[in-house]
């Protein structure tokens, strides 16, 4: 049996997964960035190799991604995360239907990404990476009002009355903003639903310059985040879909396209 790995190196998580030759993941990962990107990614790998049970030449073809993408020496090709996330969201996707817009929220940045009904990237659109509403920003956010970020979904619906406003764009005025906010003894719950509407009515804004068409589909670790999946959905006024693992998505879509890569591979050698 040959397997194929794609690595997702992200600012703050490296996400692994490994599919077998009828693209079935036999093997995921997630864990923390660091400071060292390419040791941690080379041990995570190594890890999940020994986890299921195969030895590293097993794997024939590995794709890698993501923000940290060309310092894994080990790989066969680079990609953009763009086109990985496209790759894993119709995949992971395919029990929703037809996957036309992904929103993706990443621990330094946002993407929305418009694809046409073969499933291929017809635009994209990012946030800037100082804006206040990634991944990292509400763990800075949770930090602030003294809160395990797994906690914030669950503050979210404890909320009473109407969401706070948070209006900077840039996350270090935004934290500014928080810290007044607990100030004038406003509630945690109520502080985290603003920031959680603030975040959705970003991403929206965002989502539409690429087009809010068909089944909208919500990846990154954020979308664990059940607090912040219904205010988006609220805003948008329609249910996301959601993968079990949506971490993974963007590795996902690496492995998948290292299985596509070694085909083509084997196929050239085989015409020369």
């Amino acid at each position: 049996m040959l397997y194929y790995a794609g690595i997702d190196i992200g600012s703050t998580a490296i996400k692994i997964v490994i599919i077998d030759e009828d693209a079935n993941i036999v093997g995921q990962k997630v864990s923390g960035s660091g400071s060292m990107f390419y040791k941690y990614a080379k041990e995570s790998l190594a890890q999940l190799v020994q986890d299921i049970g195969i030895t590293p030449n097993d794997i024939v073809y590995i794709v890698s991604t993501g923000y940290g993408r060309k310092l894994f020496k080990e790989a066969d090709e680079t990609i953009s995360e763009i086109t990985a996330n496209a790759f894993g969201a119709v995949k992971a996707g395919e029990s929703f239907g037809t996957i036309r817009t992904i929103i993706n929220i990443g621990g330094q940045d946002s993407k929305a990404i418009g694809l046409d009904e073969h499933g291929h990237v017809v635009n994209f659109a990012m946030n800037d990476r100082c804006a206040a509403g990634t991944g990292k920003f509400l763990d800075v956010a949770a930090a602030k009002l003294e809160i395990d970020v797994e906690e914030l979904g669950e503050c979210h619906f404890n909320a009473s009355g109407t969401p706070l406003s948070i209006n900077s764009t840039c996350a270090v005025f935004a934290e500014s903003e928080i810290i007044g906010l607990l100030g004038n003894e406003h509630s945690k719950e109520d502080i985290v639903a603003g920031i959680h509407f603030s975040i959705a009515k970003r991403i929206i804004r965002l989502a539409k310059k690429v087009g809010l068409n068909g089944v909208i589909y919500f990846d990154g670790g954020p979308a664990l985040n059940a607090g912040l999946v219904a205010a988006i959905e609220d805003e948008l006024g329609c249910e996301l879909a959601i993968p079990e693992y949506p971490q993974i998505t963007t590795a996902l879509g690496a492995a998948m396209l290292a299985k596509e890569g070694y085909s083509y591979s084997v196929s050239k050698e085989l015409q020369e």
